[in-house]
C-alpha cells in the first residue's frame, strides 16, 4: 500500500534524487511556450491564486519537470523507475482556511489527460491547518498502487461513488496524522466534485474528526513509476470555497 507523508514532514523521508537540468524538462514538456517551468526538486510558483509544486519527495525518484500556462492549466513530465513507493506529487494548491461548518460550499472541477502506462493516481489532497488529517480523493489510478489503511466500505457522496479507506501515518518526529482515502469506483478524467459533503460525512456520520479548519486543497498526480518519461496534464482545474 502506498504511504503518503507530505506536507510539513516530507523532507525527512527523502533519499538523494537524481540531478537533472532544465534542458531535460524543456525537451520533454509538451508546452514549450509555458509561462513557468521547473525541474527543481522543490520548484514552485504562484499563478492565478494557485501555488504549483514540482514536489519530488519520495525515495528512489528519477527526473521530473513541471510546466504551467496558468494556475489551472499545467502539466508534468516524469521519468521515475519501475520500483515501488511514491516518488512525487506534483500539484496545484488552493488555500481555503475555512472551518467545515463555516463553509456553505467547497467544489472543484477538473479535466486531465493521463497516460495509459505507469503507476500513479490523480488525486485531491485536502489538509486541515494543523496537518493532523489528510483527505485524499482518487479520481483515477493506474498500475500497482493502493491506498493506506483498511477498507471502510463504500459511499456515494459529492456526485461520485467511492470505496473508502482509513489509515494512519507515523511521522519522523513521532507524531502522526490520519488519512481518509476515497477511491472513485470507476476512473474519471473530467467532472465536478462537491467536496464539502465528503468532509461533513467524515465529521458527522463517522466521527473521525471534529469541526476542522481546512487549510488547503491540492490537486495533482501521485506518481510511483513512469519509466521512459510520461506526461500528465491538468487541462483545467477550479477550486471554489464559500
Amino acid at each position: 500500500m502506498a504511504q503518503r507523508t507530505r506536507g510539513r514532514f516530507r523532507t525527512a523521508l527523502l533519499a538523494p534524487v537524481l540531478a537533472f537540468g532544465a534542458t531535460l524538462g524543456l525537451a520533454a514538456a509538451p508546452a514549450q511556450a509555458a509561462v513557468w517551468h521547473t525541474c527543481d526538486q522543490w520548484g514552485n510558483t504562484s499563478l492565478n491564486g494557485y501555488t504549483l509544486y514540482n514536489n519530488i519527495w519520495g525515495r528512489g525518484a528519477g527526473a521530473q519537470c513541471t510546466w504551467a500556462n496558468s494556475g489551472t492549466n499545467w502539466g508534468v513530465w516524469a521519468d521515475h523507475p519501475n520500483t515501488g513507493g511514491i516518488k512525487s506529487y506534483p500539484n496545484a494548491k488552493k488555500v481555503v482556511n475555512k472551518s467545515i461548518t463555516g463553509m456553505s460550499s467547497l467544489t472543484s472541477s477538473y479535466r486531465v489527460n493521463v497516460p495509459s502506462s505507469g503507476a500513479y493516481n490523480t488525486a485531491y489532497d485536502i489538509w486541515d491547518t494543523d496537518y493532523d488529517y489528510e483527505v485524499m480523493l482518487w479520481m483515477n489510478y493506474n498500475g500497482p498502487v493502493g491506498p493506506l489503511g483498511s477498507a471502510q466500505g463504500s459511499v456515494a457522496l459529492g456526485g461520485h461513488s467511492w470505496n473508502v479507506y482509513k489509515g494512519r501515518v507515523t511521522n519522523p518526529d513521532g507524531s502522526y496524522h490520519d488519512v481518509f482515502s476515497f477511491l472513485r469506483t470507476s476512473d474519471s478524467t473530467s467532472g465536478t466534485v462537491n467536496i464539502l459533503p465528503i468532509l461533513k460525512w467524515i465529521k458527522d456520520t463517522k466521527g473521525w474528526w471534529g469541526n476542522e479548519t481546512i487549510g488547503d486543497v491540492q490537486f495533482g498526480f501521485e506518481i510511483t513509476s513512469s519509466a521512459g518519461g510520461l506526461n500528465f496534464v491538468t487541462e483545467n482545474l477550479t477550486v471554489s470555497a464559500r
